[in-house]
């Protein structure tokens, strides 16, 4: 069995990484950056995030988060889906499970949008 694996898209760092101080946003960049935030406000979303960061190779199995986050298979994969939305993390399927990883930088882009200090 092969397992076709999707391409990584590494977007264009100048797009999505320049501070909110240094210039005005455009109505686009504030729409996919508060798209952002609000996937990560939501205190379980936030954990899972976490937990998958922490994670033997920032990859863990879904049937792994639903003990740690107390709540139900189905409640998780919602969660999970809105962080993949956000472009937090990828699925992969492995048999019946879903594996879900951190997206490698998608953190610290976030990090240097919001770093006030970078533009002064």
């Amino acid at each position: 069995m092969s397992i076709a694996l999707l391409p990584v898209i590494q977007p264009d760092a100048a797009a999505c990484c320049t501070p909110l101080t240094s210039e005005a946003m455009d109505a686009d960049r504030a729409d996919g950056l508060a798209k952002k935030l609000k996937a990560l406000a939501d205190p379980t979303r936030l954990r899972l995030v976490s937990i998958v960061a922490a994670s033997e190779g920032t990859e863990a199995c879904v049937c792994d988060l639903i003990e740690p986050v107390g709540l139900s298979q189905p409640t998780v994969s919602h969660h999970l889906k809105i962080l993949m939305e956000a472009g937090f993390l990828t699925r992969s399927k492995r048999g019946t499970w879903a594996y879900y990883k951190l997206v490698p930088g998608a953190l610290g882009e976030l990090s240097q949008l919001l770093d006030v200090t970078a533009s002064r």
